[in-house]
């Protein structure tokens, strides 16, 4: 309906959200916008202090200290197979846990039912798990990364009453034409939640790449550390060398405050690359399994 059709409450309704709205996106990306122009920035611009959205000097410098080395690149590079492959186990897993716990007819599913919500209230603490993924052997391996957090009882839940609002007649026509269970998951019940397996996907992928404290727990070879772990050495590393007076190469001449940036930047890129490829289906499956019609 146009804006001039509408009463006046209306109309003022409306330019009162898009302002909001306005303001409240204008509010989200300036912090990022600050983190992208100090990364850009010279340190004797960064060291005037005050709200900087645009240098006036731009420069390479933080970028170029961070990839003096290939550590970076391979640690993005584990970062990469790590989210890929730890995505793709997620939504797998999850996925065959969801679908018999949505079927009423399932034995015990009452009692598997209570196991999951157990875990989202109490876990079984940090020195128990880490024992567990030692007496696995997957300590100073990908797996370890992978394996411990392969499913979010949260999203299972979700995903299982997404599964429940599927029709039931559905099921039984493939089963009338001889399709068993996995052929009914793969051929009718996951290609009808794409929007689904796409949202808790960028989930899982977020939570992946962002994944800190078990490469800290369970990695300790350097060349198996992913981005993140990384990405801090540089920032601690640049910030005791910087301190250090003595300390006259050219690297260091940039301040750990652009470094930090910088590296903030390099590791928010592909998390924004992937996402509007993926939008589309997050638009639909955020509100997943709320209304059951």
């Amino acid at each position: 309906m146009p804006l001039a059709d509408k009463s006046v409450s209306s109309r003022f309704f409306t330019v009162l959200n898009y302002s909001l709205l306005t303001l409240s996106a204008i509010i989200t990306i300036i912090p990022f916008l600050y983190i992208v122009a100090v990364s850009f920035a010279t340190p004797e611009e960064v060291a005037k202090g005050g709200l900087m959205l645009f240098p006036t000097k731009f420069t390479l410098g933080a970028y170029e200290y961070i990839f003096s080395t290939e550590t970076l690149v391979r640690s993005i590079l584990v970062s990469i197979y790590v989210t890929v492959l730890g995505t793709l186990i997620n939504l797998l897993l999850t996925s065959f846990m969801a679908y018999p716990l949505a079927r009423p007819t399932l034995r015990g599913r009452g009692v598997v039912l209570f196991m999951v919500l157990f875990t989202m209230l109490f876990s079984g603490g940090i020195i128990p798990t880490y024992f567990v993924v030692k007496a696995f052997g997957m300590i100073d391996t990908y797996w370890s990364l992978i394996i411990p957090t392969a499913i979010s009882a949260f999203n299972l839940i979700v995903l299982k009453n997404f599964f429940q609002q599927i029709p039931e007649g559905l099921e039984e026509a493939a089963k009338i034409d001889g399709c068993h269970d996995l052929g009914i998951l793969f051929r009718i019940v996951l290609p009808l939640s794409m929007p689904a397996m796409a949202t808790f996907g960028l989930f899982y992928a977020v939570a992946h790449w962002n994944s800190y404290f078990n490469a800290v727990m369970y990695i300790n070879d350097s060349e198996k550390w992913p981005v993140q772990i990384v990405l801090r050495q540089i920032v601690l590393l640049s910030q005791d060398m910087i301190g250090d007076s003595t300390a006259q190469t050219e690297p260091m001449e940039y301040l750990p405050q652009t470094i930090r940036m910088a590296s903030i930047v390099i590791a928010t890129i592909p998390i924004i690359i992937v996402y509007p490829f993926l939008q589309k289906y997050f638009a639909k499956g955020v509100m997943l399994g709320s209304v059951k019609g």
